[in-house]
């Protein structure tokens, strides 16, 4: 399952019964950036607020801040995209995710966009 955020921020439940997910940004804000050369990932362990700044994506054209979906805490970071955020720009929902985290409760999923809705803010 994969939902959305009004700030262009997917987050993909991988585990239910460990409350895992992966989050990144969408397809719609990588295009909207441009070329992707830096990003900044929260460290393993750092807890995370919903709504909150987490990271930070600079590309040619901008720089834009990456907020927490959901609350919780960081497991795993994609170390892959410290050497190569252009990652972002290939392969925005696979191999370019952000970090992945345990979530506070598989509730706050309920209040995010699914892709239909998300594809209504975009106008697609």
């Amino acid at each position: 399952m994969t939902k959305f955020t009004p700030e262009h921020q997917w987050i993909r439940l991988i585990d239910e019964s460990h409350s895992l997910a992966l989050v990144g940004i969408t397809e719609y804000a990588q295009e909207t950036l441009g070329d992707v050369v830096y990003v900044s990932i929260p460290q393993v362990g750092t807890a995370l607020k919903a709504n909150t700044v987490v990271s930070e994506v600079e590309s040619v054209k901008a720089a834009s801040d990456v907020f927490a979906p959901v609350s919780g805490v960081v497991t795993k970071i994609n170390t892959a995209l410290m050497d190569d955020p252009g990652m972002i720009n290939k392969d925005p929902l696979g191999e370019g995710w952000f970090f992945e985290m345990k979530m506070d409760s598989l509730a706050s999923l309920d209040s995010l966009l699914d892709l239909d809705q998300y594809h209504k803010l975009i106008g697609k």
